[in-house]
């Protein structure tokens, strides 16, 4: 068992670790799922009914928040717990990714990246000591150093300049960090998919120092074998006594595969961004609530659950408000699937403690890649209908 003021392990099977992060704002059991709130709020979620899922923690986004309200106001207005009403801890990420992939015309030097907002075409710089100041206003618990995503696919030569890039920049975010009790700094291990630039990367960041290490630069079209296989030589490496956070993942079967890997946290917008299209998680995988074979389907998402969401709403009901497109629907299924991920993460939890993670994400894959049967035949629908 690892124990340290900020990070403890309290039970391992294989490679796959329980355990908790200290925070001033409470504790984070790991393995641990974050809800992303993108903008200060988790979409279509109440703050109270996201804690009620499980979650411990939310992620906020740096570039979207220095954009608009703006890191000055947030500050003045006391901080971003206090703004959207949530009192767990917060993860900030940095803000490069969205530069990257959102922000137009901009320009990557070493100081930094110059763009223009997506939003209004006005003029920013985010360097790396303007990234953690900004995430120092909002006031997050875990900051995030400011890295450049390198893309997939990248040559060696583009992989190892961004990886050394996103090195010098760590340092900086760490020089410009400081000390600081009651928060910390996560450090973002790059190198795309080639090992000996990971174990670069893990090197120039473990001699920097930080409170815990992300793995950065996947989930971004390289599949699940290659991920597996980054996570399989990149996870050893890494400090047993830190919090190891693998970044934008995802999927149900990629967060079982990853924690049998020993990864402790992750975060992704997709339960909440397929609540709004349509898309359910069940344990028998994903199904698509906008299909014709749910229009008479009485059954719950989950009956079993305790999700107001997953147990006291029919498929057929959910189907109406899809079709009808109203907001209700958008509503209930981002609560089920953001409950699903929780649930998920407390048996995986639950699993690892009583030594049978292997058997339990085999069941769980099974499941998944089993699929749900036919809709119920005319009869349960009828019998479903009697008062």
């Amino acid at each position: 068992m690892t124990e340290s003021p900020y990070f403890s392990v309290s039970a391992t099977d294989g490679a796959a670790r329980t355990g908790l992060i200290q925070t001033a704002r409470g504790p984070i059991r790991t393995p641990a799922f974050m809800p992303v709130g993108t903008q200060a709020t988790v979409k279509t979620m109440l703050p109270e009914h996201v804690a009620a899922t499980g979650a411990d923690i939310l992620l906020g986004n740096t570039y979207h928040l220095m954009l608009r309200p703006g890191a000055e106001r947030m500050a003045r207005l006391g901080g971003l717990h206090n703004f959207m009403n949530w009192r767990r801890p917060i993860l900030t990420d940095s803000g490069g990714f969205q530069v990257m992939s959102l922000a137009k015309l901009r320009k990557m030097t070493e100081e930094g990246v110059r763009f223009r907002s997506h939003i209004d075409g006005s003029e920013y710089m985010l360097t790396p000591e303007r990234s953690i100041e900004i995430q120092g206003l909002l006031g997050s618990d875990i900051q995030m150093v400011l890295d450049e995503c390198t893309p997939y696919p990248a040559t060696y030569d583009q992989a190892e300049s961004s990886m050394e890039l996103s090195m010098r920049w760590a340092l900086r975010s760490a020089e410009a960090f400081g000390a600081q009790a009651d928060h910390a700094l996560f450090g973002i291990v790059q190198g795309s998919t080639y090992e000996d630039l990971r174990r670069r990367s893990v090197d120039a960041l473990t001699s920097i120092g930080f409170d815990g290490y992300a793995i950065g630069g996947l989930a971004v079209g390289e599949g699940q074998a290659k991920m597996f296989n980054v996570l399989d030589y990149t996870g050893p490496l890494l400090p047993q006594d830190k919090p190891r956070y693998l970044m934008g993942v995802g999927k149900p079967l990629d967060i079982v595969g990853a924690v049998r890997r020993g990864v402790d946290m992750f975060d992704c917008v997709l339960p909440t961004r397929s609540g709004r299209h349509g898309q359910a998680f069940t344990k028998h995988g994903p199904i698509n609530l906008a299909n014709a074979r749910y229009a008479e389907d009485p059954r719950p998402l989950d009956a079993a659950s305790d999700c107001p969401a997953s147990r006291d709403y029919s498929r057929a009901y959910l189907h109406h408000l899809f079709k009808a497109r109203e907001y209700l629907g958008p509503m209930l299924l981002t609560w089920h699937n953001l409950h699903f991920y929780q649930q998920m993460m407390a048996d995986l939890r639950t699993a690892i403690a009583e030594q049978r993670v292997e058997a339990f994400a085999a069941a769980f894959e099974a499941e998944q890649r089993r699929g749900e049967a036919e809709p119920p035949e005319e009869g349960l629908i009828a019998e479903a209908a009697q008062p």
